[in-house]
C-alpha cells in the first residue's frame, strides 16, 4: 500500500466592479493574497500572476462589462502542483480569441501575453450566465510551503 502526501489546496475568491479600478484592485489583491501563501512579492510566479490577473481582468472589464454587474476573481493554489487563475465575467456572447494583431494596432496582444506566461488557458461557460477564462500555471514543484 503506497501513501500519497496530503495536499492542502488554497482558494480566494472575490468579486471587483467591472471598472479599470477594479482590474488594479483584482491584480494588486492577488499579490497580496499570494504573499500570504508565501509566494513573495517579485518572484517569477507572482510576477507571472500578477501580469496574468491584470491582463484577464482588464479584458473582463473592457471587453465582458456588462452594467451593474461585477467580475470575480478564484485563485486556487495546489502548493507544488498547479496554481490556477479564474476571471468571470457575465458577457457570455463575447468569446476572447488569441489573433495576432498588424503591427500598427494598438490594441490585441493581451492574449498572446497570457499564451506565452501560462501553462495553459481555456474559456468555459459560466452557469447560468457568462463566461470564465482560466489561466494554469503548473509549478513543478516551485510555489508556496503548506505549513
Amino acid at each position: 500500500m503506497t501513501r500519497e502526501a496530503a495536499v492542502t489546496v488554497r482558494v480566494f475568491t472575490q468579486r471587483f466592479s467591472s471598472t479599470p479600478r477594479g482590474a488594479r484592485l483584482a491584480r494588486r489583491l492577488s499579490l497580496h493574497q499570494l504573499d500570504r501563501w508565501n509566494v513573495p512579492y517579485g518572484s517569477e510566479v507572482s510576477d507571472a500572476v500578477g501580469l496574468l490577473v491584470a491582463e484577464l481582468a482588464a479584458n473582463a472589464v473592457t471587453h465582458g462589462r456588462v452594467p451593474g454587474r461585477d467580475f470575480e476573481l478564484v485563485l486556487t493554489c495546489a502548493p507544488g502542483l498547479r496554481l490556477r487563475i479564474d476571471v468571470s465575467d457575465t458577457r457570455g456572447e463575447r468569446r476572447p480569441a488569441s489573433v495576432a494583431p498588424g503591427p500598427l494596432d494598438e490594441g490585441g496582444r493581451g492574449l498572446l501575453l497570457v499564451d506565452a506566461l501560462a501553462t495553459r488557458w481555456s474559456v468555459i461557460d459560466r452557469v447560468p450566465v457568462g463566461k470564465t477564462v482560466r489561466a494554469e500555471l503548473d509549478l513543478g514543484g516551485a510555489g508556496p510551503d503548506v505549513p
